[in-house]
């Protein structure tokens, strides 16, 4: 069954921001963040709190003013006539011990795929990063490479094989078949990276790939590591493959029993060794392995998925964001209207599940009111694996809109995020990372301005890490949307206020407030259908 959509040591540079209220007006359109020197930015008047509103509520989406100093970890260097740059889009991380690494496109086309895949790396718990871009896959990088294009990054760790590992669809312009996901990896920290290794034979189509580890010591399977991708040119069709030695090589595509269709799947591993792959189809979906990947369930329903139409031609789909806690405990968010009337704007929603198949209802989480104007997007959530349940600490980073009206012209994108240290029960209210982002400093693509289909988190050594897209106005001729993260991580402060959802209930009968999706496959002629999405 075909599914109903298709979204299918650096430089420090820094810039200081007050953490501002969140309910408050936009940038004025001539106040710009500027990367060469810190700037103070303020986005409007703090409104009046409701008299009634207590901790353990919804957040009044009020941050304590306190500076937030940006690092900036990569831009685009290449110079190729036919992608937009400089641009930087669509980052993944992992971390493992005192290591992070993040992975980007670099050098956008707009019709699918980037002119390389940067990479990031902190080896000190965030305090410095090195970057650099992976070689061996396109000809834009290098002279004589393989492949013409490159997209979707994904970051994973093998701590058995000590061997750091970042997955990618490969493109070539001819449509010729080639590989369905390719995996470059690192034998030294994530501080160099070999030539890419493919996962599959030749085929002719795929899409939203995905790669994670067994990193837990006690489990029968420690040190598999799993891909995941679909075939658009089978409806969205899953795949998965499985490698037991570092990544080197890698066993035969296996589905699900019975077959599923959808995309955007993000696996994560339990210290069982159960593997639990969320997807998005029609509804939120899952399907597990309990043998290192030998076999896969049936897919099995999280939720349903009713999601707003974001505003401004930006580029975003209900796809899920997954972490696992030290515990087993499964999380996973994704944009959602189901909590607002006549489904006005989209809040994050968060299910949870210790065992893969039974899941809670989805629970809003309070980054405001749920008659707030905002608009909250493309989440990204991370779990300490050095905490577990109800004392689980988590970490979510999202982009969002102060109001749902705004046009390509008017539109200004935002990025917060925001800690729990109980398991997502309560929340510290949002902090602010970036503000005033006009659309037309992004990266454009033919399914609409693009900062990534996904963002991401990282916890180390108790702080979480944010990476993301943020651009400020182009200058001489070029973009400059890079990749960025915070100078310290954030950790939810002792004695801060904490906010709650808890007894929120959905509209009766929420639906999504557009069309069904239809299918838009970039490789078409240039690059081939259904790659680089």
């Amino acid at each position: 069954m075909p599914i109903r959509f298709r979204m299918t040591e650096s430089a420090v540079m820094r810039v200081v921001i007050l953490a501002l209220p969140l309910l408050a007006l936009s940038l004025a359109p001539s106040l710009r963040a500027q990367d060469s020197a810190p700037e103070t930015l303020r986005s409007g008047q703090a409104p009046a709190l409701p008299a009634n509103l207590n901790p353990q509520q919804s957040a009044p989406g009020i941050d304590s003013f306190t500076s937030i100093t940006l690092r900036k970890l990569s831009s685009d260097p290449f110079t190729n006539s036919t992608s937009q740059h400089a641009t930087e889009v669509e980052p993944d991380s992992f971390s493992f011990g005192s290591t992070i690494v993040a992975a980007f496109q670099a050098g956008r086309f707009f019709n699918g795929g980037s002119s390389d895949i940067g990479f990031a790396t902190s080896i000190d718990g965030g305090a410095t990063w090195t970057n650099g871009f992976l070689p061996g896959i396109t000809n834009v990088q290098g002279a004589g490479n393989p492949y013409d294009r490159i997209s979707d990054p994904s970051v994973a760790y093998d701590p058995l094989h000590k061997v750091w590992l970042i997955a990618s669809l490969p493109i070539v312009d001819s449509g010729s078949p080639i590989p369905a996901v390719i995996v470059s990896r690192s034998l030294d920290g994530g501080t160099t990276w070999e030539d890419p290794v493919p996962v599959t034979g030749d085929v002719s189509s795929s899409d939203k790939d995905w790669i994670v580890c067994d990193t837990w010591s006690s489990s029968p399977h420690y040190g598999n590591c799993y891909v995941e991708w679909d075939d658009p040119s089978q409806g969205d069709f899953v795949y998965m493959s499985t490698s037991t030695d570092g990544g080197v090589t890698w066993g035969p595509a296996l589905s699900p029993a019975g077959g599923a269709f959808g995309l955007g799947g993000q696996p994560v591993v339990q210290p069982s060794g159960n593997v639990v792959v969320p997807f998005e189809s029609n509804d939120m979906e899952t399907f597990m392995s309990t043998d290192g990947g030998a076999s896969w369930s049936a897919a099995t329903t999280i939720s349903t998925i009713a999601d707003h139409a974001v505003a401004g031609n930006l580029r975003t789909s209900p796809l899920p964001s997954a972490a696992v806690d030290g515990g087993g405990k499964i999380y996973v968010v994704w944009q959602d209207c189901r909590f607002r009337t006549s489904c006005a704007s989209n809040d994050i929603v968060l299910s949870t599940s210790t065992d893969g198949i039974h899941w809670t209802s989805p629970a809003r989480i309070p980054a405001d009111s749920r008659t707030s104007t905002f608009d909250h997007f493309i989440p990204g959530i991370d779990a300490d694996k050095n905490t577990s349940g109800a004392a689980a600490h988590l970490a979510l980073t999202y982009y969002a809109y102060p109001g749902t009206k705004c046009t390509v012209s008017t539109c200004r994108l935002r990025v917060y995020t925001m800690t729990s240290n109980t398991g997502g029960a309560t929340w510290v209210a949002p902090r602010q990372l970036a503000v005033g982002i006009q659309l037309s400093w992004l990266a454009n693509t033919n399914l609409g301005y693009m900062v990534g289909d996904y963002i991401s988190t990282s916890y180390t050594n108790g702080k979480a890490f944010p990476v993301f897209a943020r651009a400020t106005a182009p200058a001489g001729g070029k973009f400059n949307e890079a990749m960025y993260t915070t100078t310290t991580g954030f950790a939810a402060r002792p004695g801060e206020p904490t906010y709650s959802s808890a007894g929120d209930e959905p509209v009766p009968n929420a639906k999504s407030d557009h069309r069904p999706r239809l299918e838009q496959n970039e490789r078409a002629v240039n690059p081939p259908p259904g790659r680089g999405q």
